[in-house]
């Protein structure tokens, strides 16, 4: 069954082509190691909530932008083992990050329902 790595990412908004460049050089690895695809959305209709809401979530500043990716694989096996290779593979651990790492939310999903 497929399993998805969804993020949930603050960045500059200035650094939009940056942080996209920096998925353009990730997603060929992911492929590499077995994801089927990688995708990318750039927040353009993030409306504040009442309790919660995508801008609380990652403690989004001035001057930032959300942004929403996901990567599908085949299964969750795949993706761990992939994930375990990636940490240790030279031109992931070379790249630089055009956001703040440490307010980024992730997270790994089964696919419950799909239509």
């Amino acid at each position: 069954m497929p399993f998805l790595d969804i993020t949930a990412i603050p960045v500059p908004t200035a650094s939009k082509a940056a942080y996209l460049e920096h998925s353009r050089q990730c997603t060929p690895l992911f492929k590499e190691f077995g994801a089927i695809s990688v995708t990318e959305t750039w927040g353009e209709d993030v409306p504040d909530g009442e309790v919660t809401d995508f801008r609380r979530a990652v403690a989004l500043k001035d001057g930032e932008t959300v942004a929403v990716g996901w990567i599908t694989w085949p299964d969750r096996a795949t993706r761990d083992k992939a994930w375990e290779a990636l940490m240790q593979d030279g031109r992931m651990m070379a790249m630089d990050m055009p956001f703040d790492g440490k307010r980024m939310i992730l997270g790994g999903f089964e696919i419950a329902l799909e239509g």
